[in-house]
């Protein structure tokens, strides 16, 4: 069962870890279009799966798709995306400049930063009442003693506690680079 909990509890905080890739801060990053999708071949796909994308500076991402027919179609995308990066379509590449933050940008990116830290220890708790009402019912069910419960709540709430501490980290960390400039 703990096992179970650390699988749920990792796959909280690797979502995490994945949205707040996503947000710009300032730096040309190529995580700040991952969840750019394409409407190519006749069904929609990740641009990553179109395309290699690079960093040639700090402050420019670089498309280069393998099927240069494609272009307009990633351009569409990155726009329809709403990423706050105007494509400029090159001919054979389409590059993407990262605006420069502003001290108000920066403060509303750490606000959204803290929301999702939130949501993500949301779903924590979601997941801790998950494993002790399956606790409570296997003791209610004779399944396992009162003691043995209690060990096992007590086990669930320490895993808890990390993660939650994790989360705090990983939200601190993010939110000193978006300040830092």
């Amino acid at each position: 069962m703990i096992s179970e909990l650390n699988q749920s509890l990792e796959k909280a905080v690797n979502h995490l870890r994945q949205e707040l890739a996503g947000i710009s801060v300032g730096r040309a990053n190529a995580a700040l279009i991952d969840e750019v999708s394409v409407e190519v071949y006749g069904s929609s796909m990740p641009l990553k799966n179109t395309a290699n994308i690079s960093c040639p500076d700090s402050q420019t991402i670089r498309i280069e798709p393998w099927d240069k027919t494609v272009l307009e179609a990633i351009e569409k995308g990155i726009i329809a995306s709403n990423t706050g990066m105007m494509p400029q379509n090159m001919g054979e590449c389409i590059l993407l400049k990262v605006p420069l933050m502003t001290e108000e940008r920066r403060r509303q990116i750490v606000k959204k930063v803290h929301d999702l830290a939130e949501n993500s220890k949301i779903s924590i708790r979601n997941i801790r009442q998950d494993y002790v009402k399956k606790i409570k019912h296997q003791k209610d069910q004779k399944e396992i003693s009162e003691d043995e419960a209690k060990h096992q709540e007590k086990q669930v709430q320490e895993k808890i506690d990390e993660t939650n501490k994790m989360v705090d980290e990983i939200y601190k960390k993010k939110e000193a680079d978006i300040l830092s400039v």
